[in-house]
């Protein structure tokens, strides 16, 4: 991504002014408590609240949800900012939640509202709110807007923005390591990753549109997996160099998110050079992992619309919600693509527990779906202790606690991936939900199936005591409910 840091904000007032068309049930509204300052970035941690950093700015707040676990009725407090001796202030930079429930923040296209391509990075510790910083891969100057992913192993994947290398971290050791990239028939700028069900690495290409490429994680090597057939980036507006502390870079354009489905299919979207109209291609994997998948020509934008460097996100009912440069939201069903509601440009997607999608801009709003999950795409918990303790950690055992996808995409940057378990506890007598921290889950891979899996959960300390019911929600998709005491 290329653009001035304030311009994914530009034009809200208007267009927020604006009514929201809706097909179905969908609805878009306003959260009753806005955020003390302009907030853009957003992660779901592992206990349930929402963290999201201030617009370019040093400082971060957490959204908690109210006692019925309602976010539109969520209150608003101010986390621990980045210290200002780190100089640390990035736009677009590499993220994600880890499988500790710790949130790592690689690099940043802009770092203090300029063009740097900065190589700090930070992470955050939820339970004791502090910031650490993090320091790069050994000889990389530069990370910037970067690709990244957790693989299902828990290590932190980065590519860096500039060539072909990747390195990743151990959340243990917090040491970086190398890792091949063979094959890799462009530079990683601009270019989204989705994690496969097989492990894989799936990802469309901008340099080298309309090819597709996918990383064998396993062999540390990449492999053509053929065109997308409609051509999904758009060349840069940008000519020539632009210019950042060590050099210049070269643009090679923009694309949309992408997105793995129920159904293992990938709906990758496009951008689209100015005033033409964008493109979707459906990416549907090989039988095997080193076989080429085979790609669609998907629905368009209406005309003269786009996503290019928008977001995405998977909702419970399976279709897939797409923001565009128009301002609008999209639902994608498989077949067909059909605006929802307007007045929402320049905005990150995040789906929530409760099943609906934060919407973050200049005004926080919540997206609701119409339609309700397939009950196969729900958690199953096998066994959890029937009487839990305040202030104690137990394990719940279970399958596809990590839910379908990673559930978010951006064209490159802002990974807001929520492919973890939470763990919901409602309280009978008074219906009070609360959510317990979860950590150290057994996998942090996607579509796990019939896998047994579990994941580490603390109760806290100050829960309400008696009859309750238990949940693990993955991707806005809650298990049924079983019974335990809380003590």
């Amino acid at each position: 991504m290329h653009r001035s840091p304030k311009m994914h904000v530009l034009g809200l007032a208007v267009l927020g002014a604006l009514a929201a068309p809706l097909a179905g049930a969908q609805s878009l509204t306003n959260l009753k408590n806005q955020p003390p300052a302009q907030v853009g970035l957003p992660f779901l941690l592992t206990d349930g609240r929402v963290l999201v950093q201030a617009l370019n700015d040093t400082d971060w707040y957490a959204l908690t949800p109210d006692s019925k676990g309602s976010y539109l009725n969520g209150t608003w407090a101010k986390m621990a900012s980045f210290p200002a001796s780190w100089n640390y202030a990035p736009d677009a930079p590499a993220s994600a939640v880890l499988a500790d429930g710790r949130v790592i923040i690689e690099g940043g296209e802009y770092n203090n509202g300029n063009f740097t391509l900065t190589n700090l990075g930070a992470i955050y510790d939820p339970v004791k709110n502090t910031w650490k910083q993090v320091d790069p891969p050994a000889g990389w100057q530069t990370i910037g807007d970067s690709p990244s992913v957790v693989l299902a192993d828990g290590r932190y994947m980065l590519g860096r923005k500039l060539d072909m290398q990747l390195a990743v971290l151990d959340p243990v050791t917090m040491q970086w390591s190398s890792l091949g990239s063979d094959g890799k028939a462009d530079f990683n700028s601009e270019e989204g990753w989705t994690l496969m069900p097989d492990g894989t690495i799936l990802t469309a290409d901008v340099l080298d549109a309309p090819n597709s490429e996918r990383y064998l994680t396993d062999q540390e090597r990449w492999i053509s997996d053929g065109s997308t057939i409609v051509d999904l980036h758009s060349p840069t507006t940008v000519q020539g160099c632009i210019k950042y502390p060590g050099g210049c870079y070269y643009p090679p354009g923009e694309i949309g998110p992408q997105i793995l489905r129920p159904d293992g299919s990938v709906l990758v979207t496009g951008s689209a050079k100015q005033g033409k109209t964008g493109h979707t291609s459906l990416y549907r994997p090989g039988m095997t992992e080193t076989d080429p998948g085979t790609w669609t020509p998907g629905p368009d934008f209406a005309t003269g619309d786009d996503s290019g460097d928008c977001a995405a996100s998977l909702l419970p009912n399976g279709n897939v919600l797409v923001s565009s440069n128009f301002g609008r939201l999209y639902e994608y069903d498989g077949d067909t693509l059909t605006q929802t509601a307007s007045g929402a440009f320049g905005v990150l997607l995040l789906q929530l527990p409760s099943g609906e999608t934060l919407v973050t801009a200049n005004t926080v709003k919540v997206y609701t779906s119409s339609g309700a999950p397939n009950p196969e795409w729900k958690p199953t918990i096998s066994t959890v202790p029937d009487i839990l303790k305040r202030g104690k950690t137990y394990t719940v055992h279970g399958t596809q606690f990590n839910g379908l996808s990673q559930a978010a995409g951006f064209g490159d940057e802002f990974e807001t991936n929520t492919n973890y378990p939470l763990v919901r506890i409602t309280n009978k007598a008074t219906g009070h939900v609360v959510y317990a921290r979860t950590h150290d889950h057994s996998t942090m891979g996607v579509a796990t199936g019939s896998r047994a899996v579990y994941t580490n959960f603390d109760v806290p300390d100050g829960i309400e005591t008696g009859a309750s019911t238990l949940q693990v929600v993955a991707n806005g998709i809650a298990s049924k409910g079983v019974k335990v005491k809380i003590k």
